[in-house]
C-alpha cells in the first residue's frame, strides 16, 4: 500500500506551487523597486528646478549676452523639470534595482556565476554613472560652446527647455551605454564565445566600429564624435585586460568536485547506492533474525 502511494504523481496544485512562489516574490521585487523610485522622486521633485537650471547650465554659460532658454509649450515649465526628476529617480535607484534584480536570480545560478556576477553588476552601474559625469563634465561644454560658436550673425539662439532636455538624456544614455565595453568584452571571453587574442586581432575594426558608433550616437559635429569613440577604444582596452583575470577566476572555480557548480536552489544529488545496497543487507538480516526467534518462541510452545 506504501508502495503505490509512493509511486502516485504528485498532485498539480502541489507542483504549481513554485511557480507562484516565484511569481509571488517577482511582484514584491518589482513592488519594492516601484517604491524605492517614488521615495526618491518625492525627496527630489521639490527641488526639480533647482535641478534642471544646473542640467542646464552647460549651455547657460554660452549662451550670448541677453539669450535665454524658453519654453513653447503650454505645460513644459511643469512637464520638464517633472520628467527631469523622475529620470533622475530611476538612475538614482538603479544599483538597488539591480539588487532586486540580482537577488531574484541567485538562487538559480552556480557558484561561480554568482563570484562572477557580483563584481560585473556593480563596476557596470559605477561605469554607467562615470559615462553620465564624463558626458556633462567633459562633452556637453565642447558641444555646447562649439555649436553657439557657429550661430549665424542676426540668428537669436533660444533652446527649448524640452528639446535641450530630450537632448541631453540622449547623450547620458549614449556615454552611460558606451562605458559599458569593458563589460561587454569580459563576458564575451567569459562565455566562450571569442578570445581575448581574437579581439585584440580585430583592433582596427574595432576603433572605425566605435567611431561609427558615435557618428550614430552623438550629434552631426565630430567633436562629440571623437569624445564618444576615444573612451569606447580605451575601454575596450581594459576590458581586454580586465577579460584575463576573469577567464582565471572561473577556470579556478572549477574545480573536479561538482558539489561546487549546482545551482543554490537545488542540492547536489549524492551517490547513495552502497548505502542503499548495506541498508538493504542489514533489513535482510533483521527480517531473517526475526522470523528464526519467532519460530523458535513456537517450538517452544
Amino acid at each position: 500500500m506504501s508502495d503505490q502511494s509512493a509511486s502516485t504523481p504528485q498532485d498539480p496544485v502541489e507542483q504549481e506551487q513554485p511557480f507562484l512562489s516565484h511569481l509571488f516574490e517577482l511582484r514584491d521585487r518589482l513592488l519594492r523597486i516601484v517604491l524605492s523610485i517614488l521615495v526618491i522622486f518625492l525627496g527630489l521633485f521639490p527641488f526639480a528646478n533647482e535641478l534642471y537650471t544646473f542640467l542646464a547650465t552647460p549651455l547657460l554659460v554660452h549662451l550670448p549676452a541677453g539669450s535665454t532658454m524658453i519654453a513653447t509649450e503650454v505645460a513644459s515649465p511643469f512637464l520638464t523639470p517633472f520628467k527631469l526628476a523622475l529620470v533622475l529617480s530611476i538612475f538614482a535607484a538603479m544599483p538597488f534595482i539591480l539588487y532586486q534584480i540580482w537577488s531574484f536570480i541567485a538562487p538559480g545560478l552556480y557558484a561561480h556565476e554568482r563570484r562572477l556576477i557580483v563584481p560585473l553588476l556593480s563596476s557596470s552601474t559605477l561605469l554607467f554613472y562615470l559615462g553620465m559625469a564624463f558626458a556633462y563634465f567633459v562633452v556637453f561644454p565642447l558641444v555646447f560652446g562649439f555649436f553657439t560658436s557657429t550661430t549665424p550673425d542676426g540668428v537669436a539662439m533660444m533652446t527649448d527647455i524640452a528639446k535641450y532636455l530630450d537632448f541631453v538624456l540622449k547623450l547620458f544614455f549614449a556615454f552611460g551605454i558606451a562605458f559599458e565595453v569593458p563589460i561587454v568584452v569580459i563576458l564575451l571571453v567569459w562565455t566562450g564565445m571569442t578570445t581575448a587574442e581574437s579581439l585584440a586581432a580585430k583592433r582596427p575594426y574595432i576603433i572605425v566600429g566605435a567611431f561609427v558608433i558615435g557618428m550614430l550616437l552623438t550629434p552631426p559635429d565630430v567633436i562629440s564624435q571623437t569624445l564618444l569613440a576615444l573612451p569606447m577604444w580605451l575601454l575596450f582596452e581594459m576590458g581586454l585586460i580586465a577579460s584575463a583575470y576573469f577567464v582565471k577566476l572561473k577556470s579556478e572555480s572549477n574545480p573536479d568536485d561538482s558539489s561546487d557548480d549546482e545551482p543554490i536552489s537545488a542540492a547536489a544529488p549524492l551517490d547513495t547506492g552502497d548505502d542503499e545496497q548495506t541498508a538493504d543487507t542489514e533489513l535482510a538480516r533483521y527480517e531473517y533474525d526475526e522470523s528464526a526467534l519467532e519460530a523458535e518462541e513456537e517450538h517452544n510452545r
